[in-house]
């Protein structure tokens, strides 16, 4: 009887056992389980062990249309004054924002873009610069909730990539290609606000327009880094803001069948001797502007 046990034992453990594979990925049928809202969601995640208790990290998960329109916002440099000081003024309750930006973002999502704030600092500053982004008040507006995308790395490195290196583009591009690749048949992505070339590379690498490539310097100068023949401000910004960024239509068409791309094929040319042998007899004279005969004197 034991034999039997034991030869029952050794075959069970034979048996392939479950392995489960680490991911940051969730399936959409995991996803669907959320039962998320649209816009903005808080998620918690708990750890717990014997010694330490609970530990417990929050983030926020943004539920948007695949059709959404996505404007995106450097953080150093272009929401604050300059990146260096960007990173320590906050700190220590120094207001360092770019004047005139909470009234162009929140006029911005009120024609109905989503923000995206995308920053080359480490992933252990998120809580810091979450409360920063919330903190910037002027007058009586704010700047609008938005995903936050941050460094997966160390203080120390993120600080050396942005700052010494001034190669920040290098994840800010990896990083907008996955979202990217969310909705491989579209074009998310409608404009870009950056302070730096870098920048403007990373935002033409995940296909947004030149012409709604926007760069700012300290003195609060917004320009087109590439073409120079753009020049304003945040606050100037904010008076065209429907021109730049009309408001979006739910039932809009694909941009495809708009009426600038769809009637912009040129009327074909007609062959003027053509139609003077149709109308009269090849000796007569005719005036070109109007197509008639000129009558013989």
């Amino acid at each position: 009887d034991n034999l039997e046990e034991l030869t029952m034992a050794s075959n069970k453990s034979d048996e392939p056992k479950e392995r489960y594979k680490k991911s940051l990925r969730l399936s959409s049928a995991a996803i669907k389980k959320l039962n998320l809202k649209e816009g903005m969601n808080e998620i918690e995640f708990s750890v717990t062990t014997a010694y330490q208790g609970t530990t417990r990290c929050k983030c926020y998960l943004f539920r948007w249309k695949h059709n959404d329109k996505v404007v995106i916002s450097d953080i150093d440099g272009t929401i604050t004054k300059s990146d260096v000081l960007g990173h320590i003024l906050p700190m220590v309750g120094k207001d360092w924002a770019q004047l005139g930006v909470a009234q162009l973002f929140s006029k911005i999502e009120q024609n109905g873009y989503k923000l995206l704030y995308l920053s080359a600092r480490a992933i252990g500053q998120s809580r810091v610069t979450r409360e920063y982004l919330r903190s910037i008040r002027q007058g009586n507006v704010m700047l609008p909730d938005g995903p936050l995308l941050l460094n997966p790395t160390s203080l120390i490195s993120a600080f050396h990539r942005e700052v010494i290196e001034k190669k920040p583009e290098q994840f800010k591009i990896a990083c907008l290609s996955d979202i990217r690749d969310l909705v491989p048949d579209k074009e998310p992505f409608y404009a870009g606000y950056g302070n730096r070339i870098n920048d403007v590379w990373a935002y033409r690498a995940v296909g947004i327009p030149i012409m709604r490539i926007f760069t700012i310097n300290t003195k609060g100068e917004l320009k087109h880094e590439l073409t120079q023949t753009f020049q304003s401000s945040y606050c100037s910004m904010t008076y065209i803001v429907d021109q730049l960024f009309p408001p979006v239509k739910l039932d809009e068409a694909s941009a495809e069948f708009s009426n600038f791309n769809y009637w912009r094929d040129p009327i074909p040319d007609l062959e003027i001797p053509e139609l003077e042998t149709a109308l009269v007899p090849p000796s007569t004279k005719v005036d070109m502007a109007t197509l008639r005969p000129i009558p013989e004197k």
